[in-house]
């Protein structure tokens, strides 16, 4: 099946989070707010990009719904696309593709999707130069998958497409994440999927976390006796303090990183 990922909008937006997960394990603080203002100049609410990855996501992220409704979910979606303007979506995708090759590089197209296929199949569902017959068929093998209440992921759609370089990639950013704490995992995930909801799950995972940062930061300012450890502690105190007043922003991202990283180093 020929494909041009380039006017696929899931698969750019999944190209964009690799790349920037990728650029904050390797602290690429700059690549890190390219990469961010690119997916906010993009995919902005109510922006054709934005509405036709929310269809994407209707399709692919349903799973174990009985076939007439997984039909029905198909149709609707199939319908919906419809409504986005044809050709406000191939403007908003030529605009995105020149800003990624001229701000990030065309390396990002390499970027490894495991749903790759999956992504490929949606595009050729929505697209108009699939034939009857094509469409057809993988139409029915989406509505198959999510009525299937016994699927689970199948090894063949993890494997890069050039494994040489897929391979290498995947090994190499795997032993770099190996080393975060599982928090600094959950702060990472929850950051990279917040352009998905306007950040509300960020939200709510931050007030927790925050909570949890105060609270043995001053835990370990009572039990210790150093006046220099109890003045920086209290320093990160106040930098704690001020989400009360304010949003999170980027640069935000890599203090908390570092502030449970001090966490665990203090309990430990």
């Amino acid at each position: 099946m020929k494909h041009n990922k380039k006017r696929n909008t899931a698969f750019i937006y999944e190209a964009l989070v690799r790349t920037l997960t990728k650029a904050i394990v390797d602290k690429d603080i700059k690549k890190k707010d390219v990469v961010v203002l690119i997916l906010k100049e993009h995919f902005y609410k109510d922006s054709p990009l934005a509405a036709e990855l929310d269809l994407y996501r209707s399709l692919l992220e349903t799973h174990n719904v009985c076939k007439e409704l997984a039909e029905r979910i198909l149709n609707e979606t199939k319908l919906a696309h419809t409504r986005i303007d044809g050709s406000e979506l191939f403007d908003a995708q030529s605009r995105i593709i020149k800003s990624i090759n001229k701000r990030l590089g065309p390396d990002t197209w390499s970027a490894f999707v495991p749903n790759f296929k999956s992504l490929a199949s949606v595009n050729s569902i929505f697209g108009q130069k699939a034939s009857v017959k094509r469409k057809v068929l993988f139409e029915q093998a989406l509505v198959d998958r999510m009525s299937d209440k016994t699927q689970s992921p199948s090894p063949s759609e993890l494997e890069p497409i050039d494994s040489l370089t897929y391979r290498s990639f995947i090994e190499k950013f795997n032993n770099k994440y190996e080393t975060l704490l599982m928090e600094q995992k959950d702060l990472l995930n929850r950051y990279i999927t917040s352009f998905a909801d306007d950040g509300l799950e960020l939200r709510v995972y931050l007030n927790e976390e925050l909570h949890r940062l105060k609270s043995a930061l001053h835990t370990a300012k009572e039990a210790s006796s150093e006046s220099l450890i109890i003045e920086k502690i209290s320093g990160v105190e106040a930098y704690l303090e001020q989400f009360r007043r304010r949003e999170f922003k980027p640069d935000d991202l890599n203090k908390v990183l570092k502030t449970q990283e001090l966490i665990k180093e203090l309990t430990s």
